[in-house]
């Protein structure tokens, strides 16, 4: 991936400051800092350093903020923000070996510890009266829309296509919500029925996001550093967020930093054309539409995680490149500080 935004770009590896990558499953080949070992196989000079970042989900997303932050410091005039992850050789949750990673004083704080991603997916679709009609409807919708991106080009400017790949393996373009609905419950065991027995278990392997493998690159670079290389900016990173919320729900940070981010920025909800919003799991999204009131045509508008995918420490990018592809301007220039 590296390599492609470097052929893509046109531009000098040597003048590339860092690069700042994410990975989540920091164990055996995605152990010992990716982003220098991917410096290496790209081809880049020694001197381009790289370090290796884990915010979760959120990885790559935050390798764009460091980036940026750096560049908007003085720090860096060019740098690359990257991420990887392959869940089909490093599985989910690897990188605890196997141990208890919380501690017994943080798992006091919570009755009864804390859950698997997909006992919070229930809890959210419980908390936000998301029915699994709804789930299987918003999921058939994701892998209509992917189909039809794909169909019809919007994505062949984001990706660097291995062995002539013309879609992402996980899309079903011909999925229905009636062939959703035939799906199991997903995260449903005698341990969970007894322990959370006010759950109906909605959430299935339809309507959360796939296994996949994924690395995604952009570029990142000040106004001057852009004219001096000669490059076009598609975009201008305008301001940042991040918040935390409740752990054992651990899937709706998204709820807080949206308005601090809209706050930090000045803009409201009905300022936005367009919405990234990662789709971990359905009901992530559906109850961030409830609480923000946004359009749903506006959100996730060439489909999302559902059908093509969640790479963990590489979807950040993956969100950002292709919310590129359905914007026209650039926003205007700002930071909050």
């Amino acid at each position: 991936m590296l390599a492609a935004l470097v052929e893509r770009t046109g531009i000098d590896p040597t003048v590339v400051d860092d690069v700042v990558s994410g990975a989540v499953g920091q164990v055996g080949e995605q152990s010992g800092n990716t982003a220098r070992s991917a410096l290496f196989g790209a081809g880049f000079p020694e001197s381009v350093t790289g370090v290796t970042i884990d915010r979760q989900c959120g990885s790559r997303q935050q390798a764009v903020h460091f980036a940026a932050q750096g560049v908007m410091a003085g720090v860096y005039d060019v740098a690359i923000a990257s991420g990887v992850e392959s869940m089909s050789r490093i599985p989910l949750g690897s990188q605890t070996l196997g141990t208890d990673i919380l501690g017994s004083r943080a798992a006091a704080r919570y009755a009864g510890g804390l859950v698997p991603q997909g006992i919070s997916a229930e809890f959210i679709a419980d908390r936000w009266q998301l029915s699994r009609a709804e789930l299987d409807d918003f999921a058939a919708e994701s892998h209509r829309r992917a189909a039809d991106a794909w169909r019809k080009g919007r994505f062949d400017a984001e990706v660097a296509y291995p062995n002539d790949l013309r879609m992402d393996e996980t899309i079903r373009p011909d999925t229905t919500v009636a062939a959703l609905g035939g799906l199991r419950p997903a995260f449903r065991s005698e341990q969970w029925e007894q322990r959370y027995p006010q759950l109906d278990w909605r959430v299935t392997a339809g309507n959360s996001s796939p296994v996949n493998d994924g690395a995604a690159a952009v570029l990142v670079t000040s106004e001057e550093a852009a004219a001096r290389l000669g490059l076009s900016p598609r975009a201008r990173l305008r301001t940042f967020a991040v918040a935390g919320d409740d752990p054992v729900l651990r899937l709706t940070g998204i709820l807080p930093a949206t308005p601090k981010v809209l706050a930090c920025a000045g803009l409201t909800i009905a300022d936005i054309d367009a919405f990234e919003v990662n789709e971990a799991f359905a009901s992530v999204v559906l109850a961030w539409l409830k609480e923000t009131g946004a359009p749903p045509e506006k959100v996730n508008i060439n489909g999302g995680a559902l059908a093509i995918g969640h790479p963990l420490g590489g979807s950040g990018a993956r969100l950002m490149t292709t919310l590129l592809s359905v914007q026209s301007e650039p926003a205007a220039a700002a930071a909050c500080r």
